[in-house]
């Protein structure tokens, strides 16, 4: 990676967080490449460069007058891992948006999965269930294969923009989850309800009770994410570290409980 290259990428991350944070007001004209490179102290190659990246993430648009800020709800899914880096934790708002989403694509998938799977499929799915129901007592073992488990009823599916649009909301938010060291108390009775029902699904190919199940599992996670993440804000650490992100997040927080209760 050329020297170029790298400016380019570091000017385009400083200006993507401060759009992020609505430093820039949607349909403002943006600074000009003159002026951000005098600011960044870089070349006006540079400059064009993290321009470019940042109108590819949907949050400026280049025209001819000059560049435009747009709107956030507007800008790719790529952004999500920034917007959920922003503060010492995360926009609870945000989080069980994510959680509501994938939700609802890992419902469709088991939906799918079932009602295309052939017998030798369904007999694979059915003893994977089994091996997970045998690590109920370790939540944390269980969760390779409980990964393991999804990734072949994604593979049966075959669904490829449901995949795609899956693993790019993982990738981004999964790895802010676990620098975060959010751990979410998912009761022991809930993955069993979930489980039984996923064996009878398999074992009738009901596809509809097999994402019926997800769906109300999912439910329960967002719950219980919610309470871990609230939590978490009310450590003295979150507390003090940057207040008016902790303020924000914590306001979110209780709107999000109001939601859930």
């Amino acid at each position: 990676m050329t020297e170029n290259i790298t400016i380019s990428h570091e000017i385009a991350a400083v200006l993507r967080d401060e759009i992020l944070r609505q430093q820039f007001r949607c349909g403002e004209r943006f600074p000009s490449e003159r002026d951000l490179a005098v600011r960044f102290n870089a070349s006006r190659g540079a400059v064009r460069e993290a321009l470019s990246q940042l109108e590819l993430l949907g949050l400026i648009r280049i025209l001819p007058g000059g560049t435009r800020v747009q709107a956030i709800d507007s800008a790719s899914i790529a952004v999500l891992g920034p917007l959920m880096a922003m503060d010492d934790m995360p926009d609870p708002v945000l989080v069980d948006q994510f959680l509501q989403t994938f939700g609802a694509l890992t419902s469709l998938t088991a939906r799918t999965a079932i009602n295309r799977a052939d017998a030798k499929q369904l007999i694979l799915l059915e003893e994977m269930v089994v091996e997970l129901a045998q690590q109920l007592s370790d939540f944390e073992a269980m969760q390779p294969k409980w990964r393991e488990f999804l990734q072949t009823m994604e593979t049966v599916a075959d669904n490829l923009v449901v995949r795609l649009i899956g693993n790019d909301l993982k990738a981004q938010f999964v790895e802010q989850m676990m620098k975060l060291g959010v751990k979410p108390e998912v009761e022991k009775k809930t993955l069993e309800q979930l489980l039984s029902s996923l064996q009878q699904s398999l074992a009738n190919g009901d596809g509809d009770r097999a994402a019926s199940a997800m769906q109300t599992h999912f439910d329960e996670v967002r719950l219980a994410v919610s309470e871990a993440m609230n939590s978490e804000l009310m450590t003295p650490e979150l507390t003090n570290a940057k207040p008016g992100n902790s303020k924000l997040a914590n306001d979110r927080a209780e709107d999000l409980q109001r939601e859930t209760v």
